[in-house]
């Protein structure tokens, strides 16, 4: 007689003399479950489904660098005191109440006393005053300057390293004739002859002259900009010339462009004081810091504080710009991360 047939084994069922072991004590049961969740967890996971954790967006490079810059204490310490500057140039009644025009011959050169911590200057005009007065004339000569060679020089470098041909080489010759004009001597001869006592002809003077600087910036960054993948994709896609200025080269080229501004901010400032020092920039009765440090030069052994104050405030002005323009830089450039 044929024997009969022995059923196929099955992990899940009982042998002879087994029990199905409970759930939880490690039977057949628990053994299948557990890989089933895993099975299920995975596709979960490769399928971005609930059993996925959020996915994190990739950031852009402005976003990045933004994130680099909140813990960079650089950028922190020199934000706030360009931040208190600001403050004090557009309000400058908050920290100074007395007038820094009003003056009295009888406390000519004194030294400090209550009430005016910075003592006089020759002309018995309270220091302290003029020092918080004449943060307005720098910040503005040094803003106002700054996004005018950025605006001129951006856009002609951009549009020259973009089209190139005849118009780029012209340009090209145009910076280097104005490379070769020094910046002091141009300005003796330029601001000579200019009777104005406002601050709108050093700013046209420095904008004239700081221009070209930043259109080679911009020009090789645009030059670099657009030989990438994606904008030759644009253009083969039919985009126009405008579009892949405006849209995909412009926003990859302007990062170098707003470092050298940045910090080129300082170095105008600075250039404002230089020729007001000379006489030949902003004239009283605009308030300077250039002008309190060359009416202050001749009697610093007599009275040093009638310099320090205004010197040591424009030097930390232009301190507070450069180092505002290396955290940019630092956050900006790839290579330096």
């Amino acid at each position: 007689m044929p024997e009969p047939s022995q059923p196929a084994y099955d992990p899940l069922q009982p042998g002879e003399g087994e029990a199905i072991a409970p759930t939880g004590q490690g039977g057949p049961m628990d053994l299948a479950l557990d890989e089933a969740e895993s099975l299920e967890q995975s596709a979960s996971a490769a399928s971005g489904g609930p059993g996925s954790g959020p996915r994190e967006k990739p950031r852009s490079l402005w976003s990045d660098a933004w994130h680099q810059l909140r813990r960079n204490p650089v950028f922190i310490i020199s934000s706030l005191m360009i931040l208190f500057l600001v403050i004090i140039s557009i309000w400058p009644q908050l920290i100074a109440s007395g007038d820094p025009l009003q003056c009295d011959l009888s406390k000519s050169q004194q030294g400090s006393s209550p009430g005016h911590p910075f003592g006089y200057d020759t002309q018995g005009c309270d220091v302290y005053t003029r020092t918080v007065y004449g943060a307005r004339a720098s910040i503005t000569v040094g803003v106002c300057a700054t996004l005018g060679a950025a605006l001129l020089g951006s856009v002609l470098g951009g549009l020259a390293g973009f089209f190139g041909g005849w118009g780029d080489a012209l340009l090209s010759r145009v910076a280097d004739i104005f490379f070769g004009i020094p910046v002091v001597l141009g300005g003796l001869v330029f601001l000579s002859v200019v009777t104005s006592t406002t601050v709108w002809p050093v700013v046209g003077f420095i904008v004239l002259l700081g221009w070209p600087q930043i259109a080679r910036i911009g020009r090789g960054s645009v030059i670099t900009a657009k030989q990438n993948d994606y904008v030759q994709a644009a253009r083969a896609l039919g985009a126009g010339n405008g579009r892949m200025m405006v849209r995909h080269v412009g926003p990859n080229a302007i990062a170098p462009v707003i470092v050298v501004a940045t910090i080129a901010l300082g170095t105008y400032i600075a250039l404002e004081a230089t020729l007001s020092f000379l006489g030949v920039g902003l004239r009283p009765p605009t308030v300077s810091w250039g002008i309190d440090i060359s009416n202050a030069a001749p009697q610093i052994r007599n009275a040093p504080h009638m310099l320090l104050w205004p010197a040591g405030a424009l030097s930390l002005t232009v301190l507070a710009f450069i180092m505002l323009g290396d955290a940019v830089r630092d956050a900006l450039d790839p290579k330096l991360r």
